[in-house]
């Protein structure tokens, strides 16, 4: 197999990875936001399940794809909820598995706004196969197959009603040297990610409804990112939608609330940066209904 194009991708993206965003991201944040802030665990008032699968820069060998499969809920008579994500992360030689497990306890502060906050432990398990191409590079020379556990833990707050959202949030707040090849390559180390996210779903009438998002990301010695987006839904049913993510791409999305527990959506991205690619992404999201909730329909993150 030729993994000419992944040594080059890896070659490419290091640089970049190294003062950006290390954590996995995915277009459909705005309806998935476990992996970004512990405090959403519980807001479906349901047991929810969510399945993502994204393939990133189609046509590059190497390039990421990520899978990542969540569940969270509320507890049956109590303040509190409780969720978990696990993921696979793969870019060129390397992959990392991780586990996000998080709690929260949740507050109702009117008769419609509810103040959610939320603690978050995690694991990850990071791994560089060396064996799989000849790198070129002495230094890299007989390191094999690597690999390194490490742990987190989190935080975050959110504020939410049936139609608007605020969350800040700091899933990684432990800076991580992680030791998996050459010691020059800092790339690999694990440092603090910031997030703020917000939207409002604004009725258009007519069975139209408008919700804009927005999410800015910030990693410690990086730029400050932000994602900008826009979904209409139309007759409670059908979802289309469009973002901009500085720096990266510019994204669609059409989704389709087949009922009040299955969601099904899909996303391309199409690159920004140096790397001319189309990104590909599918969510499912079920959610179970439990005996004492009533599950909101439409909902609109």
């Amino acid at each position: 197999m030729n993994y000419l194009k992944a040594i080059l991708l890896g070659a490419l993206l290091m640089p970049m990875i190294s003062k950006a965003q290390q954590q996995y991201m995915v277009t459909h944040y705005m309806f998935n936001g476990l992996g970004i802030n512990p405090a959403y665990a519980g807001v479906h008032e349901g047991l929810s399940t969510s399945f993502v699968l994204r393939e990133q820069w189609v046509g590059f060998e190497g390039a990421p794809s990520t899978q990542a499969v969540s569940i969270h809920s509320p507890i049956r008579n109590r303040p509190v909820s409780m969720g978990a994500v696990l993921y696979r992360d793969k870019l060129g030689l390397s992959t990392e598995y991780g586990g996000q497990f998080s709690f929260a306890y949740r507050l109702q502060i009117s008769r419609d706004v509810q103040l959610s906050m939320g603690l978050q432990g995690s694991t990850h398990n990071y791994t560089v196969d060396y064996t799989i191409a000849n790198l070129g590079i002495n230094d890299n020379e007989g390191l094999g197959r690597i690999s390194e556990m490490a742990w987190n833990v989190g935080a975050g707050l959110m504020v939410h009603s049936e139609r608007a959202y605020l969350g800040v949030s700091s899933p990684q707040l432990i800076n991580t040297r992680l030791d998996i090849g050459n010691p020059d390559q800092t790339f690999s180390d694990l440092v603090r990610h910031y997030y703020v996210t917000a939207g409002y779903a604004f009725n258009l009438g007519f069975n139209y409804t408008l919700k804009p998002n927005v999410l800015l990301k910030a990693v410690q010695g990086a730029p400050v990112q932000v994602d900008i987006n826009a979904n209409l839904l139309i007759k409670s049913v059908v979802w289309l939608g469009a973002s901009y993510r500085s720096l990266d791409s510019l994204d669609g999305l059409i989704g389709l609330q087949v009922n009040p527990q299955l969601m099904i959506s899909y996303a391309t991205d199409f690159t920004l940066s140096e790397v001319e690619a189309q990104s590909h992404e599918i969510m499912l999201n079920y959610i179970f209904e439990l005996p004492t909730r009533k599950i909101l329909s439409p909902r609109y993150f």
